[in-house]
């Protein structure tokens, strides 16, 4: 999945701050409200696009198979039971929101952004491209490296009232792939069990854990054999793209760290690596991926900043599925505990989770 925006609820709590104190980032603000609200407003419930004879029927297809894993996902793995992809919006586009990443040119650290309530995140979001395409050019002029990601789907952690606010299914993702659908179900309901505000990593790694853990259940219980194939085929691309990409991401920061190496000889260092990177990939893709072209944009552009990104979803991965195996695969103990990990302070957080 892309990076998962929460500009959606930063905005409405940011946008009342803004409007009865002032705030410099009153349009970004204003664009991001609005932006939620236009998205909420193409929602219609599930049962009404059902029911709707117009409706094609590939849509309702997957509808019906999105609202068998929502009950799945409730009884199963005991993830939130609310209006949260009850309803479904047709944006006509490919992305529900842009998401700006930058990093400076020797380092992976991610440069933040703070907001109200979510705290401070690796990315600032919008959703119109060519917004964040001007803040990505912006951010180039001032020497650090960008990419703008297109996001299928974020989360608001559950936390606007009422079933209007709930986050909706999309057709920037209804028509995946049946894993890869349940995959990014999961993950986002998994960020209304808990939420450590400012802590991004543990966030993502612990929603992307939940994602593996209940994909496989869902495969596992419910899908037919082409769905299980298909779904086994796509895994392994995705287990080869994280090992050359964390590979690479391990070298650079070894590159950057190296205080014997001055910043010239980092950068050709740097260069070389991210050459054998873009080779490594050709040679999946001319042999056992046969000609697969879904990475393609993501390893013509890679850089520190979209590098840098891939730590927040799978370093603590580990850990996390470690931790739902040491709750007794019980999906309440877990998340119970996960809980508590999200309300100490982050230094305690990691090294308890370490533990």
């Amino acid at each position: 999945m892309g990076l998962a925006s929460l500009v959606g609820i930063a905005a409405v709590a940011a946008g009342a701050v803004c409007l009865t104190s002032g705030c410099s980032s009153l349009g970004y603000y204003a664009q991001a409200a609005g932006g939620h609200v236009s998205l909420l407003n193409k929602a219609r419930p599930v049962p009404e696009w059902l029911a709707d004879e117009t409706t094609a029927a590939p849509l309702k297809e997957r509808l019906a198979l999105s609202q068998r894993m929502r009950d799945f996902a409730v009884s199963e793995l005991k993830l939130p039971d609310n209006a949260s992809y009850r309803r479904y919006a047709d944006l006509g586009r490919n992305a529900a929101v842009y998401n700006v990443v930058a990093a400076p040119e020797l380092s992976l650290t991610l440069k933040t952004w703070c907001f109200p309530v979510v705290g401070c995140v690796g990315y600032r979001g919008y959703y119109d491209k060519a917004d964040a395409d001007a803040l990505a050019a912006e951010l180039r002029t001032q020497g650090y490296e960008a990419v703008v990601q297109s996001i299928p789907a974020y989360s608001t952690l559950g936390k606007l009232p009422g079933d209007y606010f709930a986050d909706p299914l999309l057709n920037t993702f209804l028509r995946w792939a049946e894993g890869d659908l349940a995959h990014l179900m999961f993950h986002e309901l998994a960020h209304q069990i808990a939420y450590a505000k400012g802590d991004t990593m543990f966030n993502e790694s612990f929603a992307t854990a939940v994602e593996r853990i209940g994909g496989r259940l869902w495969l596992e219980r419910h899908a037919s054999p082409q769905a299980m194939q298909e779904s086994a085929t796509l895994d392994v691309r995705r287990q080869e793209f994280r090992r050359l990409a964390l590979s690479a991401r391990a070298d650079l920061e070894a590159i950057y760290t190296n205080s014997t190496l001055t910043d010239e000889a980092k950068r050709r260092a740097k260069a070389d690596r991210l050459a054998r990177l873009r080779a490594d990939h050709a040679a999946l893709k001319a042999g056992p991926w046969n000609g697969y072209t879904g990475y393609d944009n993501w390893f013509a552009t890679a850089n520190n900043a979209s590098l840098g990104v891939m730590a927040a979803y799978n370093e603590l991965v580990p850990q996390f599925e470690q931790l739902y195996e040491r709750e007794g695969r019980d999906f309440e103990r877990f998340y119970a505990e996960v809980k508590r990990l999200a309300a100490l302070p982050m230094a305690e957080r990691r090294a308890t989770l370490a533990r």
